[in-house]
C-alpha cells in the first residue's frame, strides 16, 4: 500500500542525511538503466543541498510516497519555497492527482505558487488545469549528448586543464564561477564564501577528478565544468558550467565540458544531459530532448 510521508531529517545545505540519501537513491534508480529525463535528477538534488541558496525554513514541506518503504514519488522545491518539482515512478501514474493536490496545499508561499510539468505529461496538465493552474511562457529545457563519439578539443598555447581532486584552489574556483555567472565587480574572498564553495564540492557522490577547470598561462581558472555521475548509470549530468567573460569565444568552455565528459565516459556513462537550451551546448554535440513548462496558480 502506498503511503505519503514528509522527509524528516533534512537540515539544510551541506547536510546529507538518511532521508536525503534515500531520495538520492530513488532518483538514481529511475535513470540508472534507461535514457529517461526527469525534472529533478539525483545530481540536481545533491547540487541543491550543496548551495547556501537553499531555503531551509520549509524543508519539512518536502515529501515522498512510499510503497512498502520504497520511494515511488517525490515532491520538492529546489532553492525557493513556492516552486514545486515532482518525480513519479512509471508504475504509479494514479498518484498524479494526489501529488498535485499536495503541492498546491503545502508548497504555496505568500508570493504565490508554480509547478514544473513535462510537456509530454498530458494527464498532469489536465489535472492541474482543473485545480486552477495555467501554463506560462516560462520553460526549462533538457539537452542530451550521445557519448559514443570522439570528444576532441583544442586549447590555445599555454592553456591547460586541471581536475579538482588534484589541483583544487578554492579562491580560483570561487573567482571563475563568480565571473562566469556574470556577477558585477570582482569577488570578495571571505571565509564564509570560500566555505560555501568548499561545501559545493563536498556532496556524497561528487567525484572531483571529473570536475574540470581550464587554466590560463598565469594560473587562473578561466572556464569550469562540474559533473555528476555515479558508476553503473547511463547518464552523466553537467552542473555548473561557466567561463570568465574575458575568455569567451576561445573554445575554453567546450574544452572544459568535453574533458569532463571524457572522464565520465571512461567511468561508464553512455549519455550526458544538461538542463539548458543554450546554443553553446548544441554546437558541441548536445541536442534538445525534453521541455518542461512552469504552470502558475
Amino acid at each position: 500500500m502506498v503511503k505519503f510521508r514528509h522527509l524528516q531529517d533534512l537540515e539544510g545545505y551541506g547536510h546529507f542525511s538518511k532521508d536525503f540519501m534515500k531520495v538520492s537513491e530513488f532518483l538514481f534508480e529511475i535513470q540508472k538503466d534507461q535514457l529517461k529525463m526527469i525534472s529533478f535528477p539525483w545530481g540536481r538534488w545533491e547540487w541543491a543541498f550543496s548551495l547556501p541558496y537553499l531555503d531551509a525554513d520549509h524543508l519539512d514541506s518536502m515529501g515522498v510516497w512510499e510503497d512498502d518503504g520504497k520511494i515511488v514519488a517525490l515532491m520538492t522545491y529546489e532553492s525557493k519555497f513556492g516552486e514545486a518539482y515532482y518525480v513519479l515512478h512509471d508504475l504509479y501514474p494514479y498518484l498524479r492527482k494526489e501529488i498535485a493536490q499536495y503541492a498546491i496545499r503545502e508548497l504555496q508561499s505568500a508570493e504565490g505558487f508554480r509547478m514544473l510539468i513535462p510537456d509530454d505529461d498530458h494527464e498532469m496538465q489536465r489535472i492541474v488545469y482543473k485545480m486552477g493552474l495555467t501554463a506560462t511562457a516560462e520553460h526549462e529545457q533538457l539537452a542530451v549528448m550521445d557519448l559514443d563519439q570522439t570528444l576532441d578539443y583544442h586549447l590555445p598555447a599555454g592553456y591547460y586543464v586541471e581536475n579538482m581532486r588534484d589541483h583544487l584552489d578554492l579562491k580560483r574556483y570561487h573567482q571563475v564561477l563568480w565571473r562566469g555567472f556574470n556577477h558585477n565587480g570582482e569577488p570578495t574572498m571571505t571565509e564564509e564564501e570560500l566555505k560555501n564553495r568548499k561545501i559545493s564540492l563536498s556532496g556524497p557522490h561528487v567525484k572531483k577528478e571529473r570536475n574540470i577547470a581550464v587554466v590560463e598561462p598565469h594560473g587562473d581558472y578561466v572556464s569550469y565544468c562540474g559533473t555528476w555521475y555515479q558508476e553503473g548509470s547511463l547518464i552523466a549530468m553537467l552542473e555548473p558550467v561557466a567561463t570568465d567573460p574575458h575568455y569567451r569565444k576561445m573554445g575554453l568552455g567546450k574544452a572544459a565540458v568535453l574533458e569532463a565528459l571524457k572522464r565520465c565516459k571512461l567511468a561508464g556513462a553512455k549519455y550526458a544531459m544538461v538542463g539548458s537550451g543554450q546554443e553553446f551546448y548544441y554546437r558541441i554535440g548536445f541536442a534538445p530532448y525534453t521541455t518542461y513548462t512552469w504552470w502558475k496558480l
